[in-house]
C-alpha cells in the first residue's frame, strides 16, 4: 500500500531573492490582512518600558534562599507572561555568537549551494520558505532552516548543511551538548514549580528519547514591512522553546494585556517560551489561564 506524500502546491520563491529584487513593493501573497499586520507600538498596560522578565540563573544551584527566589521569579514569569529571558545560564557567550554567525554565513551562501538542502512538506527538514501546503496561502516574509536533533533516531546528517566549514561541529556543540543540558535544567525547574517531582516533565516528554528540533529563521530586508510579517502570530505547540535572538533584527513581539509588546533582548540571553503542552499541564493542575504567550516577528 502506498501513501501519497504532500509536495509544495506552487514553485518555491526564496524571500531572500525577493528582497533583492523588490524595491518599493512586495508581492500580494505576502501582504497580510489589516488586522494581522505588525503592531509598531510597544506600549502595554500604560507602561512604555514593558519587557519580558530577565532572570539570572547564576544562583540556581546556590544557597536555598537564592534558589527559591529564582524558582519564584520563573513561576511568576510563566504565569504573567509565558515568556522570560535567562542570563548566566551556563552556555558560553562565545559559542552563542559562533552559532549565530555560522547560520548567518549559511544564509549568505550562493543560492545554488543552499538549494541543495531545499526541503519538502514531508518532514520540513532543510532549507525552506513556507509552511503548509494550502494553495494560494498568504506567506511570511522569511526563509528558514529546520532540523530534527533528538531523538537520535531522527537525526539525519544528510539534512544538515556542510557549509560553511566546521558548521556541523559548531551546531553539535551548541545544540547537542549545551542547549540539551540547559533544557534539562529548565525542565526540572518547571516540574518543581508545578508541584511535581523534578524529573517528571522530562520523563513525560520522552526521557532519554525526548524530542528536540531546531529552526533558524532568516528575515531579509523588506521594502514594505508595515504590510507583512516575518513570522505570523502563533503559540508554540511543543513543551518549551529556547530562542537565541539576533541583536541586528529586533521584532519579536509577545501579547500581554491585549497589546503586542516588542521584546528587548538582553545581551547573550536566551528567550524562553512556555509551549502549549506545558501550558496544558498547568491548566489541568491549577485551572488557571494566565499564559499569554503568542508571539510574532516582523522584519
Amino acid at each position: 500500500m502506498s501513501i501519497n506524500q504532500p509536495e509544495w502546491p506552487e514553485p518555491i520563491i526564496r524571500v531572500q531573492s525577493l528582497s533583492k529584487s523588490c524595491t518599493d513593493s512586495i508581492p500580494e501573497r505576502y501582504i497580510k490582512p489589516s488586522t494581522d499586520r505588525p503592531s509598531i507600538s510597544s506600549s502595554s498596560c500604560d507602561d512604555v518600558d514593558a519587557n519580558i522578565p530577565i532572570i539570572d540563573l547564576g544562583g540556581l544551584y546556590g544557597d536555598q534562599d537564592t534558589r527559591a527566589s529564582i524558582l519564584k521569579q520563573i513561576s511568576d514569569a510563566c504565569n504573567e507572561w509565558g515568556f522570560f529571558q535567562i542570563i548566566n545560564h551556563g552556555v558560553s557567550p562565545d559559542l552563542m555568537d559562533k552559532a549565530r554567525e555560522t547560520w548567518r554565513q549559511f544564509f549568505h551562501l550562493p543560492m545554488e549551494v543552499k538549494q541543495q538542502y531545499a526541503n519538502s512538506p514531508k518532514t520540513y527538514e532543510g532549507y525552506g520558505s513556507r509552511l503548509g501546503v494550502e494553495k494560494g496561502a498568504i506567506l511570511d516574509w522569511s526563509d528558514y532552516y529546520y532540523l530534527h536533533y533528538l531523538p537520535l533516531s531522527l537525526k539525519d546528517y544528510n539534512k544538515w548543511p556542510a557549509m560553511p566549514p566546521s558548521c556541523r561541529e559548531v551546531f553539535d556543540e551548541y545544540y547537542g551538548r549545551e542547549l540539551v543540558k540547559l533544557g534539562g535544567r529548565l525542565m526540572k525547574v518547571l516540574s518543581i514549580n508545578l508541584g511535581l517531582e523534578e524529573g517528571l516533565l522530562q520523563k513525560a516528554f520522552g526521557g532519554e528519547d525526548i524530542g528536540s528540533c531546531l529552526r533558524v529563521n532568516f528575515y531579509p530586508k523588506c521594502p514594505r514591512r508595515e504590510l507583512t510579517l516575518g513570522l505570523s502570530s502563533h503559540s508554540d505547540p511543543g513543551g518549551m522553546t529556547m530562542l537565541l535572538p539576533d541583536n541586528q533584527v529586533p521584532g519579536l513581539q509577545v501579547r500581554k494585556c491585549d497589546n503586542w509588546i516588542t521584546v528587548k533582548p538582553a545581551r547573550h540571553a536566551f528567550i524562553v517560551n512556555i509551549g502549549d503542552q506545558i501550558q496544558g499541564i498547568n491548566l489541568s493542575l491549577s485551572h488557571t489561564h494566565n499564559y499569554p504567550y503568542k508571539g510574532n516577528a516582523w522584519p
